[in-house]
């Protein structure tokens, strides 16, 4: 019997998104329209809805679909039950309570406005850091953030052709602004294997940032150790760098 409360488009939707987790892959409209019987026009509909809600990702070169980055930002509520978040824990504590300074983790989104976003799912923070969008959750703009740089860095199908419509926001004096700097940047980043905002995203905050990697190539995630210029470019500056990729790359191992 058929539940008259049901709404058939939110039902079907749902039952897409869980079609896809079983593929466990990426899937075509065609592959989603033979399997689960529906019109090719109802799948396409569907999933530009749940794209531009970021339930779903297109990958451009393959014209095929998979989960989102949205699922595992709701996701983050559960806590440590998201595996990233209870990987890093002991790392991010570790690295927080030997410099005393803030410690956050992010991962990648790419937002319904096709601008690159870190999003923060962990932190360990103190009270003595310059505050900025620091709540668990917050997004900031990749091009100007540690973290955000080295997931553009190590991330898969990323587009820099994006700023060329939607120019990047200027916060210091220090922000990158074009797109051939941050393709400097970046591969700077990959070569050297960490990022630093050196004041560009806020003046008198330093972050160091060093990516989580799946296989050793690709980022799932990305750590940074933050606080006052005054302090993160002390005499142990160089320290903390070695000491961030060490810990990124023994999370990076436990995850091959």
């Amino acid at each position: 019997m058929t539940d008259i409360n049901i709404i058939n488009a939110v039902d079907r939707a749902l039952d897409m998104l869980i079609y896809m987790y079983n593929a466990g892959t990426e899937v075509s409209i065609t592959k989603i329209s033979e399997d689960m019987g529906v019109y090719k026009s109802t799948v396409f509909r569907t999933l530009a809805t749940l794209e531009a809600k970021g339930f779903v990702t297109k990958n451009p070169e393959t014209e095929k679909y998979s989960l989102g980055i949205r699922l595992y930002i709701m996701g983050t509520s559960i806590g440590e039950k998201i595996g990233i978040q209870k990987l890093v824990k002991p790392y991010a504590k570790a690295l927080h309570d030997e410099f005393n300074e803030a410690v956050n983790v992010s991962i990648l989104e790419r937002n319904e406005k096709d601008i690159y976003r870190s999003v923060m799912i962990y932190k360990e923070e103190n009270n003595q850091i310059l505050r900025f969008n620091s709540e668990v959750g917050s997004r900031n703009d990749c091009h100007c953030a540690a973290v955000g740089k080295c997931l553009l860095a190590f991330s898969e199908n990323i587009d820099l052709s994006i700023y060329d419509q939607r120019p990047m926001i200027k916060y210091t004096e220090h922000t990158i602004m074009t797109r051939e700097a941050l393709e400097k940047e970046l591969e700077k980043v990959r070569q050297q294997g960490f990022a630093v905002d050196d004041e560009e995203r806020e003046m008198g905050l330093t972050c160091i940032g060093a990516p989580i990697l799946k296989n050793g190539q690709y980022a799932v995630a990305a750590i940074s150790l933050s606080g006052p210029t005054s302090r993160i470019k002390d005499e142990t500056f160089q320290r903390k760098i070695d000491r961030l990729c060490q810990v990124t790359r023994e999370i990076s191992n436990s995850l091959r």
